[in-house]
């Protein structure tokens, strides 16, 4: 298999555009899958300075309700006439809002069109060609704190905080992809039954909100009780969350940004 990321934070390429979003393309044997759209055509423009065609790609998995993972979907979806949508419907019915900084809204512009070829996802979920989509992730581990500045809008059109309901994870060959880890990336990893040699995504740990040693704690579970899976991550982890846990988990622990590509 092969990683490609579209859209993210950073780009080490002076030709690709980064942005606060986050996009990946998954090259199987069987099939292409989008791992999110980031939050506008970033990641198509990118993908076609990477020579990508996007009207190829057969699978859209969008990984939560925010904008940043969703809000390039109507992009996409003018250009590529056959791909599913893999999301929940919380996702497609939620309102919701960060209060970091000054409130605004995080919720996407879902396509008009989109209700014809989504495949709405409650449950553990098995997908032609062998991936399977987690959902319902236990809460055994703390979640990250920066999840505090993000809410919902309930029936009442009172926001409340988001409990995530609405997050999904992949699961493809040893693969799992965390999108941005709200529910917490040690409750998403118990939540996978399956062995696992490559996690990536966002881990949601914004810098000066975990302390030195919650980090130190978790980058050294992560390398006891999964020794042989690589991580990879970005977009919402921050930098100094980052190299607290590299100084832990070493080369088991990398960066990625636009244009990089992952063999796994």
């Amino acid at each position: 298999m092969k990683i490609i990321v579209l859209s993210d934070n950073q780009s080490d390429n002076p030709q690709l555009l980064a942005e606060h979003g986050l996009s990946v393309l998954l090259e199987t044997p069987r099939s292409r899958i989008l791992l999110d759209t980031g939050a506008s055509d970033v990641f198509m423009r990118n993908a076609s300075c990477l020579g990508i065609d996007i009207t190829h790609v057969d699978v859209v998995f969008i990984s939560h309700g925010h904008n940043d993972h969703a809000g390039g979907l109507r992009y996409f979806m003018k250009i590529n006439q056959k791909a599913k949508v893999i999301v929940s419907p919380d996702a497609l019915k939620g309102v919701f809002f960060s209060k970091r900084n000054l409130p605004h809204s995080i919720t996407p512009q879902w396509p008009d069109d989109l209700h014809d070829r989504v495949i709405a996802v409650e449950k553990t979920y098995e997908v032609d060609g062998g991936l399977r989509v987690l959902t319902q992730i236990p809460q055994i581990y703390p979640l990250p704190r920066g999840n505090k500045h993000l809410y919902v809008q309930d029936a009442a059109g009172n926001l409340v905080p988001d409990d995530f309901r609405h997050e999904l994870a992949l699961y493809a060959d040893g693969l799992l992809f965390t999108g941005c880890a709200h529910s917490g990336l040690e409750n998403i990893l118990a939540a996978c039954p399956w062995p696992i040699h490559t996690v990536v995504g966002g881990f949601h740990l914004l810098d000066g909100l975990e302390s030195d040693e919650e980090l130190t704690l978790m980058a050294q579970r992560l390398i006891d009780q999964y020794p042989h899976t690589q991580f990879y991550t970005s977009h919402c982890t921050g930098c100094q969350a980052f190299q607290t846990m590299k100084r832990v988990m070493g080369e088991r622990l990398q960066a990625f940004s636009c244009g990089m590509q992952i063999q796994c």
